[in-house]
């Protein structure tokens, strides 16, 4: 597991990263922003009422900022995440709100 600072405007994330045989389980969290990998499920989140966005298809931190979310925990959805906007987006939208 390695973990790093990832700054989007301004505003830091920890970007946690875990190795799997073929590929990363990757997660970006703020005080109170979670952007999962499509490793993650909404389940867990909706039960805890966490903000909890996830996006697909990413390999690195950077393409989770690019990627649109395709899921959001409805904590995430009331701050307005919405499928289809960027990670970057959702992440600056559940940190603020």
């Amino acid at each position: 597991m390695t973990s790093e600072v990832v700054a989007v405007e301004g505003v830091e994330f920890r970007g946690i990263r875990i190795a799997t045989e073929h590929g990363a389980i990757l997660l970006l969290q703020g005080s109170r922003a979670n952007l999962g990998c499509g490793y993650f499920s909404l389940a867990p989140a909706e039960k805890l009422g966490d903000r909890f966005a996830i996006v697909t298809g990413v390999k690195d931190f950077a393409d989770m900022l690019d990627a649109a979310v395709v899921g959001a925990s409805s904590a995430a959805a009331s701050c307005g995440v919405v499928a289809g906007m960027s990670g970057r987006e959702a992440l600056l939208i559940m940190e603020q709100k």
